[in-house]
């Protein structure tokens, strides 16, 4: 069942449309209610819904229409409900034009989905109150070169990507970093997606000598590899991004690839309670759900810490360590994520999971 049809099953979220009173506290909740982002947007909402009426308080939705110059009313509609901290924000553009007004209102937003440098270096140069939950631009290709330097140092690397804008630039940021420290790739090439078969890229590779290959492009096509690579039996580890976080189709990931990527929340244990209820409830905990649980969990834990002592609250979202259903989650100086959230996972038995041991 999808989220958005799971939004209207679920009881609890029939209020989410507008305003929902309760006594405590108010926490705004912006996030698309139409149009193609709608499914995305009903994700944000089940997911923030859930745990504010858990906690009987107060959730006020605004619709985001993630159009140019539409923050401002954005923000005056979370002012004028008198919210005390929003969450969701799919689109800088909302961000943009919203944030003056709530740096006016001492009302801190919290966005679980824009990525933007320049957002953010915006944010700290004016003093905005925004706080970023998902991850910064780049944060991808760290986490990636971290992986490649600590396993793969010693060993024979391929660079590959699909010639997309994403797969380019995530690929060229890796090979530069890895030339700063000494290691250069003995293979780099560019192929082409979409393709039945890569067999002559595999031949190729074990013609370079490279026993490790980064792949910079989508799922599809790294089974593809990895199973024509199995065929003429070249032993390749092969690691790809964040893009490997897609349907299992049409052909099926052979068990040990590696990814880089954001984790499976839903799949902690720590999450399982709000898991089996979000799901007993018609809501499947995909994509933005449990982020938007999370960025919840902290908003509240702020307010109320900021109810003992004269500080704002988005001090105490700064310099706080929040335990939450995704996870711990810090923000360092620059209103970001203290850790970086991808990890390296290895696909075993239908799921990725955290590998046992390192990539050999």
């Amino acid at each position: 069942m999808n989220t958005l049809r799971g939004l209207a099953l679920l009881p609890i979220l029939l209020l989410a449309a507008g305003e929902c009173h309760a006594a405590g506290l108010t926490i705004g909740v912006v996030a698309p209610q139409t149009g193609n982002l709608a499914p995305i947007g009903a994700q944000i909402i089940a997911g923030a819904t859930a745990r504010i009426q858990q906690d009987g308080n107060t959730i006020v939705t605004v619709a985001e229409t993630c159009e140019e110059n539409s923050g401002a009313a954005i923000a005056d509609a979370l002012i004028n409900a008198k919210v005390q901290v929003a969450v969701g924000f799919l689109c800088s553009e909302t961000l943009e034009g919203a944030l003056p007004k709530l740096k006016d209102a001492n009302i801190p937003a919290i966005t679980i989905s824009v990525r933007s440098r320049i957002l953010m270096e915006d944010a700290l140069k004016n003093a905005w109150p925004l706080y970023r939950m998902a991850p910064a631009d780049g944060a991808e290709a760290e986490k990636i070169i971290e992986v490649i330097v600590r396993e793969w140092a010693a060993s024979p690397i391929a660079l590959v990507e699909d010639g997309t804008i994403h797969g380019r630039e995530l690929t060229e940021a890796i090979r530069n970093a890895l030339e700063e420290k000494g290691l250069k790739p003995v293979f780099t090439d560019t192929y082409r997606p979409g393709q039945e078969q890569q067999v002559a890229l595999v031949r190729r590779l074990k013609k370079a000598g490279a026993t490790k290959v980064f792949v910079g492009g989508d799922r599809s096509d790294v089974a593809v590899i990895a199973r024509d690579a199995t065929a003429e039996k070249i032993q390749l580890d092969i690691l790809g991004g964040d893009a490997m976080r897609a349907a299992n189709q049409p052909l099926a990931l052979a068990d040990g690839v590696y990814a880089v990527a954001l984790p499976d929340y839903a799949a902690r244990p720590e999450a399982k309670s709000v898991v089996d209820a979000l799901r007993a409830g018609g809501v499947e905990p995909e994509g933005y759900v449990l982020p938007a649980y999370a960025a919840v969990e902290i908003a509240t834990k702020a307010v109320q810490d900021a109810g003992a002592d004269d500080r704002p609250i988005a001090q105490h979202i700064g310099g706080t360590s929040f335990e939450t259903i995704i996870g711990k989650i810090a923000f360092n100086a620059g209103h970001e994520l203290a850790d970086n959230p991808y990890r390296l996972l290895l696909w075993h038995a239908g799921s990725f999971v955290l590998p046992s041991a390192p990539i050999e």
